[in-house]
């Protein structure tokens, strides 16, 4: 391999984990306001799962390549580029590319690594944490005094969620599968876990809540849970989407929404413009980094894999059976 190639993850034409290889390509060119960073690691998300089998195609002017967030050392900057240096090491939300020992960020979307984390904590940072931000704080509004539930508490998006929730000063449940994932969440700051085999957590809710119900809720369920979480939610509540694992389309009784005032939103985060990933950003240095440098939030790393093994990696977080964060490592 020279200087001007490199390893990547490619998963053409796509489908089970078994398609992901490992190939050499060229090193991709930063645009004018971009960064080039030399990968130390990447985290493996849901998206990329997507994306590998088909569901879920990049933007038109995204990399093909998987990988939405990293940690390394910048090694080139684009001409229009200021505040960052060659050889500031840096976590980033990318547009795709991640798996891959060079990758393109747009440099607004890179965060310093905060003091006393590691690369590889920094690279556990970007995905969850924009998006539990973005979904939970701004589309949410979770004030201080709220209640919160997020379901799925044990993944990165979960713990991330709990962990600022609790800074911030909620009340936090989060639904859960086993007694292994429900201490993780409990670690976290949880004050209330679910075991969704064993509680209704519409039930668990109104107990909690004496009656009042959630004022927000997380969900990536979908399915069933969309009308429970109707249910369980407060007057004035907001439930806020960022996934599907159980299917979008669901038969729906919408009265509550207008007899409780409710909101019901979501987004995803790939499709949003450059300037909103940047605003996310900033909010995220201001108000979230000194919290991780101070250590009052921190990933939860479950796996790391190196480069080569990224079909086992994917089939871990098809398997659900991790608790927080799988990454990739891309030492040589």
């Amino acid at each position: 391999m020279s200087e001007q190639t490199m390893r990547h993850v490619e998963h053409r034409p796509g489908g089970g984990a078994e398609c992901l290889r490992v190939a050499e390509g060229p090193v991709p060119e930063p645009g004018p306001q971009d960064v080039l960073v030399r990968v130390a690691y990447a985290g493996i998300n849901r998206p990329d799962v997507f994306q590998r089998s088909g569901s879920y195609p990049p933007p038109p002017d995204a990399s093909p390549l998987l990988g939405l967030e990293i940690a390394g050392e910048i090694v080139a900057l684009g001409a229009e580029v200021s505040g960052w240096a060659v050889g500031d090491q840096v976590c980033a939300l990318t547009p795709g590319g991640g798996y891959a020992e060079y990758c393109v960020a747009p440099a607004e979307h890179c965060l310093p690594v905060p003091a006393g984390l590691s690369l590889i904590e920094a690279a556990a940072l970007p995905e969850n944490y924009f998006t539990v931000w973005s979904n939970v704080f701004d589309r949410g509004r979770l004030q201080q005094g709220e209640t919160f539930l997020v379901h799925g508490g044990s993944s990165g998006i979960g713990l991330t969620a709990i962990q600022l929730a609790k800074q911030f000063g909620a009340r936090v449940l989060t639904t859960v599968g086993n007694a292994e994932k429900a201490e993780a969440c409990r670690r976290a700051g949880a004050d209330r876990v679910i075991h969704y085999h064993e509680e209704d957590f519409v039930e668990v809710v109104a107990e909690f809540t004496q009656g009042n119900g959630a004022d927000v809720i997380l969900d990536m369920v979908g399915g069933d849970y969309i009308p429970r979480n109707v249910k369980s939610l407060a007057i004035e509540g907001r439930l806020v989407q960022i996934a599907f694992l159980k299917g979008s389309r669901v038969e729906l009784d919408t009265s509550p929404i207008m007899r409780k005032r409710l909101t019901f939103t979501g987004s995803t985060l790939r499709p949003r413009s450059r300037a909103d990933k940047a605003a996310i950003a900033a909010a995220l240095r201001e108000q979230v980094w000194p919290l991780l440098e101070q250590g009052r939030c921190h990933p939860v790393i479950h796996a790391t894999f190196p480069l080569a093994e990224a079909a086992e990696a994917h089939r871990l977080m098809e398997s659900s059976q991790h608790i927080g964060k799988i990454m990739l490592d891309l030492a040589p």
